[in-house]
């Protein structure tokens, strides 16, 4: 049963001389400790605040598979997608991604060039599939939809619809789950994580490192660094140069738009930039998504700008009778891409990633995307291995299964748990009843509209290294996207934590 143990981690990384540190627990940082790890290498992984706090946890909780890197002639880099994709669906999160339909609705804001051109995007993007050998019973080939038929696919759709056109991409439950897995099974392959843990002083060779929870620090030799920090990598690593990139989604209630497929606007001017409504299991929906270049400081926490909010709402708003209005926005949050320097807009830039490093031996992995995490985690370690100073085989990720992905939970295993753990839901529930209490509370909603259980709270903190309410509502769940919705479940992540010993 695989724990995170923040202080055994700190304590060991005192004690040894580490194969690899790495800095940053993204979905890329995490991915190397797992890629590490699993090829036998000693590794000790950190972050400043927690898991999944940047980039990772603010995505569109897409797996993609490439379709938007092809309209911009990045064919290796819609190849690696689509690849990328097929392995977390097929191999290593099957129990984490699930197939979403997309539709496209040929209304009077599409014009039939443009409907027709977005067909052939969606041929090709199948052709991607193909070559990915994702078999069509997980992912089916893209079809027309006639008008009857995307008016019943799209409750609402706008009354000038002439028909549609219906694709299939990957979706994960959520990203944020996607990161602490990684995590865990990183663990379980001899890893060592601890979250609250800010670098400094990184060099090739080790870094001093704060424990912000006690207020003491350590130095850590190790044999090799990764900086895997995202839109923050430059702060540790001088000679970098990103140009982060902000994109916004807001967050609707499944009342607004319609629940159960993903919706698709062209951005008007554009030919192959469009917004979408993305369904989510608990009944909301986010919509997004917005490109916009970020100049100054970088925030911890990104804040969507008024100008994106009425960008999206008046887009998405196209395929709709009932246009989209402030009202209907329940939450919104933005993320940035750590994007390599280039001239020209970010919507323009490569989403491909880079392993740079340092004249100090820091090897540095930025850029790219979440989808191609495993990719870029293999040709980080595959950079240290280069240097010499340490030897390990090839990636073993590829067909390497995470945290309950594998195995059948218990046939009575609720269906909430069985979808955001896989096989582990009956793990998920034994560890809550040995707290005494009965299902019937442990499994309850936690308040009114709000259906994360006191079960999870409680195995975020025991077994996921939640260390405080921020972690449990805005990490291991995502409550905190709802601001009405967080303000509920306090009581319960309280409750949890005390439950636990924290």
């Amino acid at each position: 049963m695989t724990r995170l143990d923040r202080d055994s981690a700190l304590t060991w990384g005192a004690e040894e001389t580490v194969d690899l540190l790495v800095v940053g627990l993204g979905v890329t940082g995490a991915g190397v400790a797992l890629d590490a790890a699993s090829r036998g290498l000693t590794v000790l992984a950190v972050d400043a605040r927690d898991l999944a706090f940047g980039t990772s946890r603010w995505s569109s909780k897409l797996v993609h598979g490439g379709l938007r890197y092809l309209a911009k002639g990045q064919l290796g880099v819609a190849h690696e997608s689509a690849v990328e994709r097929h392995v977390l669906m097929t191999s290593t999160a099957p129990h984490l991604t699930r197939s979403l339909p997309m539709v496209l609705p040929l209304t009077s804001a599409v014009g039939r060039a443009q409907g027709a051109l977005a067909m052939q995007g969606f041929r090709a993007g199948d052709l991607l599939r193909r070559g990915a050998r994702t078999p069509s019973s997980l992912l089916p080939r893209p079809r027309r939809l006639t008008a009857a038929e995307t008016a019943a696919r799209v409750p609402g759709v706008h009354p000038s619809v002439r028909g549609g056109l219906l694709s299939y991409d990957g979706q994960l439950e959520d990203d944020a789950r996607l990161v602490v897995a990684l995590a865990r099974t990183a663990v379980g392959y001899g890893a060592r994580v601890a979250t609250r843990v800010r670098a400094s002083s990184v060099t090739g060779t080790g870094a001093v490192l704060s424990d912000t929870v006690s207020g003491t620090s350590l130095s850590v030799r190790a044999r090799a660094v990764v900086n895997a920090t995202g839109v923050w990598a430059d702060r540790l690593v001088d000679g970098l140069s990103l140009r982060p990139s902000r994109g916004t989604h807001l967050v609707l209630r499944g009342t607004a738009v319609p629940a159960s497929v993903a919706v698709t606007a062209p951005v008007p001017g554009s030919v192959n930039r469009f917004v979408f409504t993305l369904p989510q299991p608990d009944g909301l929906v986010y919509l997004g998504l917005t490109d916009e270049p970020v100049d100054g400081p970088v925030p911890d926490v990104p804040v969507p700008s008024e100008e994106e909010i009425d960008f999206l709402l008046s887009t998405a708003s196209t395929a709709f009778e009932r246009p989209l209005t402030r009202a209907d926005v329940v939450g919104a949050y933005a993320g940035l891409r750590p994007l390599i320097s280039a001239q020209g807009g970010t919507a323009d830039l490569s989403r491909e990633h880079a392993v740079l490093t340092s004249p100090d031996g820091v090897v540095t992995v930025v850029g790219g995307k979440l989808t191609t995490y495993r990719k870029m985690a293999s040709d980080a370690v595959d950079a240290v291995l280069a240097q010499g100073s340490l030897h390990a085989g090839p990636c073993r990720t590829r067909a390497l299964p995470l945290v309950g992905a594998t195995g059948a939970p218990p046939a009575d295993a609720p269906a909430r748990l069985v979808r955001r753990y896989g096989a582990e839901a009956g793990v998920v529930l034994e560890a809550a009843r040995s707290t005494g209490l009965a299902d019937d509370e442990l499994l309850a909603p936690v308040a009114d509209g709000v259906p994360v259980t006191l079960a999870e709270l409680l195995f975020g903190v025991t077994h996921e290294g939640a260390l405080d309410v921020d972690d449990l509502l805005d990490r291991r769940t995502r409550v905190g996207l709802v601001a009405a919705d967080r303000a509920a479940a306090e009581p319960a992540a309280r409750r949890a934590l005390s439950l636990a010993g924290r």
